[in-house]
This record gives C-alpha cells, structure tokens and sequence, in this order.
C-alpha cells in the first residue's frame, strides 16, 4: 500500500507535470509524474523507472537507466503520460552495496554475479507501489514504457492492464555492452544487443 502525501505543479523541460510523492509503507518516497497532456481516462502512456542516481543524475555510461529515463521523458512530453519514479536505488540493494558491486564488476564479473557475490538476489524491486498508485488515480489500462516483462508481470498481478509494450531503444557503448548482455540473458529483458 501507498499513501499520498502531496502533489505540487512541476514545469520541466518536457513540459508541465502533477508531481506528487507516496510513501509506502517501508517509508520510501516514490513519485508520480503526470503530464499536463495526459487523458486519464484513456490506457496512459506508462514509464516505471526505478531510481539509479549513478545513471539518472550522472548520466554513467555503465548502464542504460538515465537513457531510458530522458527517452521516456521526451516521449511523455510529446504524447501525455504518466511517470512512477520509484526509490529502490540498485535494482533494490541500495546506493552503497550499488557501489560495492560495481568495484566486483570492474573486476570482471557481471551484473548478476557481482550482486549474488554480495549475498544479494540479482533484483530484489518490486513494482507493486507503482500498482497501487495507479489504482489511486484510477488507472487500470495502461501502455509501457519498458524493455522488462518483470514489470508487466506485476502489473498485470496486480490487476492492471498492459495494453501495449513500448520498447525503449537504447544505443549500448563500451561500458554497457555487458551489462546489456547480462540483463538480456540473465534476467529476460526484452533487448537487441
């Protein structure tokens, strides 16, 4: 469950949104982002993005997280939509174990290896609180921004329905390529690396 604490105006470069934060009931502050162009009463465009301050602020080479966020963004700015920023900083481990498995990775192991080296699943996120804050502004139809069927999956448990996948098409680098690689093979993301 979530509860919404507030909502204020928030101009960006991709247009005006409702911002509002929900706190969950572990005390994360998640965020929901609707475009002033958004028809709630249609199946919304819908991004889900989990929060990665490495990619999303520092725009790291080392992931696809902070690419995926801006194209989601500019496509929500130029056909309405809703973006659910949820706090689970490391695919769930956190900001520092996040560090922590970057130093195993530079090692040489991937993704996955460097979190299971850590005693950590390979993705401990849920994407339940962006359920239930769908359902609290009346979403029930939506078409995603994603390349993860995880994501889709929950949804759809919890009573949402995908109407569409909207593949985000992002160009890899030489810092990404294995991590791509790895989240593709690995944890069944649908990419074309």
């Amino acid at each position: 469950m979530v509860k919404k604490e507030i909502e204020i105006q928030l101009p960006t470069k991709y247009g005006n949104f409702a911002s509002s934060i929900y706190k969950d009931r572990e005390g994360k502050e998640h965020i929901l982002m609707v475009h002033e162009k958004t028809k709630l009463n249609d199946a919304v465009i819908l991004r889900i993005h989990s929060e990665c301050l490495t990619g999303d602020l520092f725009h790291s080479l080392r992931c696809d997280c902070g690419d995926q966020l801006h194209e989601s963004l500019k496509i929500i700015g130029e056909n309405g939509g809703i973006l659910i920023y949820l706090r689970q900083e490391g695919r769930g481990i956190g900001l520092t174990q996040k560090y922590f498995a970057y130093k195993i990775q530079d090692a040489g192991y991937d993704t996955v290896e460097a979190n299971e080296k850590l005693g950590f699943p390979s993705d401990l996120r849920t994407f339940k609180p962006a359920a239930y804050i769908l359902k609290d502004i009346g979403i029930n139809k939506v078409r995603i921004l994603t390349n993860n069927p995880q994501k889709i999956k929950e949804l759809k448990d919890n009573n949402i329905e995908v109407l569409q996948r909207i593949p985000l098409l992002i160009q890899s680098n030489e810092h990404n390529d294995l991590y791509l690689n790895t989240k593709q093979e690995k944890m069944g993301h649908l990419l074309n690396v």
